[in-house]
């Protein structure tokens, strides 16, 4: 069972400030759009169509009213640009556009000069008692028409969290996608450059942090002062599994971070590498718990745990992911000689082995409608790349080529990008990529930083 463990006043206060960070806005119903569930088309047969996000209009001339229409302007395109399913028209083109008065009138025919086929027009203004007003409409500029329009209410301690909401909106609307703007990723890191408590010396802190999808909004989640690893975000996104040797040797713990609350899930032996279960109901770990290191699952609340692997001797079965229907658990495992990954059912039956390379760790399955697992693989002598096994054709495709070490992969929420670590900066950076290897981004600057996961 857990052991639940009191937060300080500083951490409690840590907890609120991201709390409040996170809150999104409330949202009235929407006002209604001319063309509901209209889908905007190129002009080009087979081309994507072409958008523009200009500034938000910004009525008050207040410095947080004014800076918040520009970021959530810019946050959008960026947000919209992500997803490659649109051609976004560069936002330096667009000097010669007038300023649209309000929502509702909007400059179309200057917008069909410089060719976009979509325009989203938003404002932000304050009301009362320190609440905000955000407008948007996405026009569709051969019609005229707005097929989308909605209008948001909350304060501005976080104003890239609308942008990110009307980017998703306009996915779900316009695409049927579900995007990953308002998803978040967990890592570890070392940059604070802290030494840990206690009688080991000269070796540095990790703790675990969170940020925006984009890499935005980066915020410490432990202030442990120890070693705090291998993240896990749970499936409603509200806490975190995590190892940390707090204790001196590894257990799991779990931080509620809206919650301001620690449970410890694991103790007595050496216990690592949570994976949460789709359901949110279990959770996989790492342990020598039976004299040898093998695979557990347990309930959420610490209970209940059963071994799915019984290797002996000095075989190691490590980083379980489940599969999205809860059915199968991929691992790494090095019962053959190197390690390899591994796929058994989640009762630990029906073991076999998918993959048979130099060295391959780190599986993590991706969601649904794909079905993949990304690893990384060791393809030189001081080296890993992502690769990515298709379950369904037993084909393996390569996602980064020998550009540092490559490694610790974890899918987005809609299977479309990677996210994982990678020194080809010379030091220990997050990174996301598409599934397809495109569209490279760095996350993180500062320190060193591990085994970055995706939030659902």
């Amino acid at each position: 069972m857990t052991k639940k463990i009191v937060c300080s006043a500083a951490l409690l206060l840590a907890f609120t400030m991201v709390s409040l960070a996170q809150q999104p806005p409330s949202q009235p119903p929407p006002q209604q759009p001319s063309q509901i569930g209209a889908t905007i088309s190129s002009g080009a047969i087979g081309a994507p169509p072409k958008y523009a996000v200009p500034d938000f209009i910004a009525p008050s001339n207040d410095p947080t009213t004014t800076a918040a229409a520009k970021a959530i302007g810019q946050v959008l395109w960026d947000d919209l640009n992500f997803e490659s399913e649109f051609s976004m028209i560069p936002r330096d083109t667009y000097q010669s556009i007038p300023v649209a008065t309000s929502v509702d009138a909007a400059p179309i025919d200057r917008w069909r000069e410089l060719g976009a086929d979509a325009v989203v027009i938003g404002s932000v203004e304050p009301t009362s008692g320190g609440q905000y007003r955000v407008q948007v409409r996405l026009y569709d500029v051969k019609s005229g028409h707005s097929v989308f329009g909605k209008e948001y209410t909350g304060t501005m301690s976080n104003a890239r969290f609308y942008a990110h909401t009307i980017a998703d909106e306009i996915f779900k609307q316009q695409r049927g996608l579900n995007g990953v703007a308002r998803t978040r990723l967990a890592f570890s890191s070392d940059r604070d450059r802290e030494r840990m408590a206690g009688t080991v010396e000269n070796r540095t802190v990790k703790e675990i942090y969170i940020a925006d999808y984009d890499g935005a909004n980066q915020r410490r989640v432990t202030v442990g002062r120890s070693l705090n690893i291998t993240p896990a975000w749970s499936p409603d996104g509200q806490s975190i599994a995590y190892t940390s040797y707090r204790r001196g040797i590894p257990q799991i713990f779990i931080s509620f971070i809206y919650q301001g609350r620690i449970e410890e899930a694991t103790k007595g032996s050496q216990n690592f590498l949570p994976a949460w279960s789709p359901d949110g109901t279990k959770i996989a770990f790492m342990s020598d718990r039976d004299g040898h290191d093998n695979l557990f699952v347990m309930n959420a609340d610490g209970s209940n745990v059963r071994e799915l692997t019984h290797s002996t001797g000095t075989t190691i079965n490590a980083s379980p992911t489940w599969s999205p229907s809860g059915t199968e658990i991929a691992f790494t495992s090095d019962r053959s000689g190197s390690p390899q990954i591994y796929v058994m059912g989640a009762d630990g039956l029906g073991l076999r082995r998918i993959t048979s390379e130099s060295y391959c760790d780190r599986p993590t399955w991706s969601p649904a409608p794909y079905n993949e697992i990304a690893y990384s693989s060791r393809t030189s002598a001081s080296g890993f790349d992502i690769k990515i096994f298709d379950l369904g054709t037993g084909q393996i495709r390569q996602v980064t080529f020998g550009q540092g070490s490559n490694e610790s992969p974890s899918f987005a929420p809609n299977g479309r990008h990677l996210a994982f670590m990678s020194t080809r900066s010379g030091k220990k950076e997050i990174y996301t990529i598409g599934r397809d290897g495109k569209g490279l981004r760095e996350i993180t600057k500062l320190g060193n930083n591990y085994e970055p996961n995706w939030s659902r």
